[in-house]
């Protein structure tokens, strides 16, 4: 027999301990703060231990309360995926990625009808999944650029973020060494502005300062370089296909890795749903096909000399 005491309470624990308040777990319950506190304190005298530790105007867990909340979350979560799945409409599979404009705009959106040739049944959803954005309680998985620390969830590794400059055939031409850098312009991107000094000093070039157009995304960084605007720092796998289609030409042999992977990242009970399965033997495979060309790879340790 389960030993299961007293669902309320738990379900209002848990609601108060992942929003930090009874208030924000009343309106989310749909009763009152006070009667969260009630259920709470019932639970706590049923277990026979301190759940939070109540200050003024703030909630903090005990560890216990913080060990019941890590389990119980993922169990909730579970339930209504469960629920939702049972209830849906037989017709309707419903697959929710939490993706990067980018990352969908530059791979996932070329490749997405291999995958409806193999699952024609499965509706698949794009919703916004930036590095910034929190994984959403709706998805059935997200892909994100990262160093794999994403607790509570789990992480596969799909690509390692590695760096080499882009162009145009044009501009390549007049490329024949790094140090030819020098004077075209330097396409950077804002948020990660450590990319091209990383890349030069790799190729012992540090005192060449990236000078040059500068814009918030990568996908915007390379439609410039596409256009022939300078030289942008590409990283796979957004150059893939234009590297693969001539759009782009990689001049130099040399690829940085950037300190971060992207990673398709789910909760564990995801792997038991049959169409977030399919995705992910899909995308774990097609990741692992070659890149358009290889490149002279070298370790962070050497390109920190």
């Amino acid at each position: 027999m389960r030993r299961l005491l007293f669902l309320n309470g738990i379900k209002a624990f848990e609601a108060a301990a992942r929003t930090g308040s009874f208030a924000a777990a009343g309106v989310e319950l749909n009763v009152s703060a006070a009667a969260v506190s009630r259920m709470v304190h019932l639970l706590e005298q049923r277990l026979g231990l301190a759940l939070f530790e109540r200050k003024a105007n703030k909630l903090v867990l005990t560890q216990a309360g913080r060990a019941y909340q890590s389990g119980l979350t993922p169990i909730f979560d579970a339930l209504a995926s469960l629920t939702a799945q049972v209830t849906a409409p037989s017709s309707m599979r419903v697959l929710t990625i939490g993706v990067g404009h980018t990352f969908a705009m530059r791979w996932l959106i070329p490749r997405l009808s291999e995958f409806r040739s193999e699952e024609p049944d499965i509706e698949v959803r794009f919703t916004t999944g930036g590095a910034s954005v929190p994984f959403g309680e709706d998805w059935s998985c997200g892909i994100k650029l990262g160093t794999g620390d994403w607790p509570g969830l789990v992480a596969e590794p799909l690509f390692a973020g590695d760096l080499t400059p882009v162009c145009v055939p044009r501009l390549a031409s007049g490329l024949k060494r790094p140090a030819d850098l020098r004077g075209p312009s330097l396409i950077r991107v804002a948020h990660s502005p450590e990319d091209w000094p990383l890349w030069l000093k790799a190729a012992s070039l540090a005192r060449i300062s990236a000078r040059g157009p500068e814009f918030q995304f990568y996908g915007q960084a390379l439609q410039a370089a596409a256009d022939g605007l300078g030289i942008a720092m590409g990283i796979r796998p957004y150059i893939d296909d234009d590297l693969a289609a001539g759009r782009l030409v990689a001049p130099f042999d040399l690829s940085v890795p950037k300190g971060m992977r992207w990673y398709l990242l789910y909760r564990s009970f995801q792997t038991e749903q049959r169409d977030f399965a399919a995705f992910r033997r899909w995308i774990m495979r097609t990741a692992s096909e070659p890149a358009a060309r290889p490149v002279r790879r070298i370790g962070r340790a050497a390109a920190r000399n």
